[in-house]
This record gives C-alpha cells, sequence and structure tokens, in this order.
C-alpha cells in the first residue's frame, strides 16, 4: 500500500506512507502507477497489479467482497475512520485513518454563521458515517457522502440554482471540478494538488482555516472602500462640469479639483493597509461564504 501511495498526492496516501516509514518498511517503488479520481489508485509491483482505494474500487478490481471483509469495514467506518482496502485480484487487507479536523474550523464555520451565510456544505467522498462525525464536530449544516469529483461538481451547480453565488473550498485532485464550477472558488495552498491550485480563483498561502474569514473581511472592506472612490469622484466630477456650463471655471481651479478629488481616492484607498494589519491579528468573527466545502450564501 505504500509502495502505491507514494505516487499519489492525496491525504490519505501520506498518512499511508508516513505510518510504513514509522513501522520501518522498505516500501519500495512501483511502476505505471494511475489514479483513479475519486476511488484510489492503480499501479504495478513485482508484475503485479495492486490496488489500494475506497470500496467500489474494491468492488470493481476484486467482484464481491467478503462477508468478513464488509464487516469489519463496517465496524470500523462506525467508529468515523475513513476505510481503504487493498488488494491484488482480492482484498489483502484494509487500513483504517482517522480525519483529523485542521485547526479552527469550528470557529470559522461559526464566524461564517454569525456573517449570514445561509448554509454550511460539505461536500466529500468519504463514507456516510465519516461524513456524519465530522459534520457534528465542525457544526456543518448539511453534507453528502460518497461523491465522485463529478457528483461534487453537479452538487455545485444545484447550489448555485438554490443560493444564487456559491464559494467551494478544496485541496484535493478530486475537488477540482467543484472549484471550476463554483462562482469562487478557493484553494488552501501549502497542501493543495497542483490541479485544484490552478483552478482556485483564490489560493491562500496556508492551512489555517481562519484565513477563510480575514480574506473574505478585507475583500468586503476593499468593496466598500472601492465604492466611496466611485461615488466621491464621480460627484467631484458632476460638481466641476455643472459649476463649468452655468457660471464657468477657472482652469485653475478645475485642475486642483479634479487632482484634488484624485488624492483623496488614493489617501483613502490607502485605509486598506491599516485593516490587513488589524485584521491579520484578530481571530476573525465574520466571513460570508465558503469552509470545508460548498457554502451557498
Amino acid at each position: 500500500a505504500a509502495a502505491v501511495e507514494k505516487r499519489s498526492e492525496h491525504p490519505l496516501a501520506a498518512a499511508i506512507v508516513k505510518a510504513a516509514e514509522a513501522r520501518g518498511i522498505d516500501a519500495g517503488s512501483v511502476e505505471e502507477a494511475t489514479a483513479v479520481p475519486g476511488q484510489g489508485i492503480v499501479a504495478r509491483l513485482g508484475g503485479d497489479e495492486v490496488w489500494i482505494g475506497n470500496r467500489r474500487l474494491a468492488q470493481e478490481r476484486a467482484g464481491a467482497l467478503p462477508e468478513s471483509v464488509e464487516a469489519r469495514a463496517r465496524s470500523l467506518e462506525a467508529e468515523g475512520k475513513t476505510v481503504m482496502f487493498a488488494g491484488t485480484r482480492e482484498v489483502k487487507g484494509l487500513i483504517a485513518v482517522v480525519d483529523r479536523m485542521r485547526p479552527g474550523v469550528a470557529e470559522a464555520i461559526k464566524a461564517l454563521k454569525a456573517e449570514g451565510v445561509k448554509r454550511v456544505i460539505m461536500l466529500t467522498g468519504d463514507n456516510d458515517s465519516v461524513a456524519a462525525a465530522v459534520a457534528a464536530r465542525a457544526g456543518i449544516d448539511e453534507y453528502h457522502a460518497g461523491l465522485l469529483p463529478g457528483e461534487k461538481a453537479e452538487r455545485i451547480e444545484a447550489l448555485k440554482r438554490a443560493y444564487g453565488r456559491v464559494a467551494m473550498v478544496g485541496d484535493g485532485v478530486n475537488d477540482a471540478p467543484a472549484l471550476a464550477r463554483a462562482t469562487i472558488g478557493v484553494a488552501m495552498g501549502t497542501r493543495g494538488s497542483d490541479v485544484a491550485l490552478e483552478t482556485a480563483d483564490v489560493v491562500l498561502m496556508t492551512n489555517d482555516f481562519e484565513k477563510l474569514v480575514h480574506s473574505l473581511r478585507l475583500c468586503r472592506r476593499a468593496h466598500r472602500i472601492i465604492w466611496q472612490n466611485l461615488i466621491f469622484a464621480l460627484a467631484v466630477i458632476g460638481v466641476l462640469a455643472t459649476v463649468t456650463l452655468f457660471s464657468g471655471l477657472v482652469l485653475a481651479l478645475g485642475v486642483v479639483g479634479h487632482e484634488g478629488s484624485t488624492v483623496l481616492v488614493i489617501m483613502n484607498s490607502l485605509r486598506l493597509l491599516g485593516g490587513i494589519h488589524r485584521t491579520k491579528g484578530e481571530t476573525g468573527a465574520r466571513s460570508e461564504r465558503a469552509a470545508g466545502a460548498a457554502l451557498g450564501a
């Protein structure tokens, strides 16, 4: 399993490789590794086909699973663990992994809801038991489990029809189609797969989930200042044009009025610098959309 997973970018693959190294296992290397989106990875090792992935991949590669394997898998899943099947022509074993929720996720979701988010929704390829456990811990309103990459994208389209604007936060290969379909795609940078980073509209160069709150607060502040600048600039131009048409305007005063408004607009924009430093030091009590997956706003 470790030899196969060395060729994968998935976080679960990294956990398996790390566990093998901790046990002093010399995993070796494989040839012709091929990722199966939403299912797992298949490779050749010593002339044999070796695979590791979810139940769907196991059934495709090994046929109907023995009842003893199914019973053990269901028992592990009931404990909130993600179960991966590994084998060749038959299932050779199971590997169970427990997801560790990223620090600050529950707090960030509370901040999103405090800002008026209608729904916080998790889209995952994991089984229902694992998804339910994570959703309960994080305070997520709704979850959809067992999704393939294309099915995640379909869910995003359905959310857009229901809510209008939807943001998707993800970092894996399987998240890329959903990131592309969302109104705003946000990738978590330091662990994100290359395809997720290329697809996303926004890349957070940290795994700190609270940076979602910080980023949105900064964007909202910038949005307000842009509108202030537009309104002020148009008002000044309107006043200058009106005065010129009806009573005449000395050229020097026109230049001072026009260029002076430009200076004021620039100074108003510079207030964003203060907002950046302020929000970096705060825990983030507000945000708009996106956490853990898709958010309808």
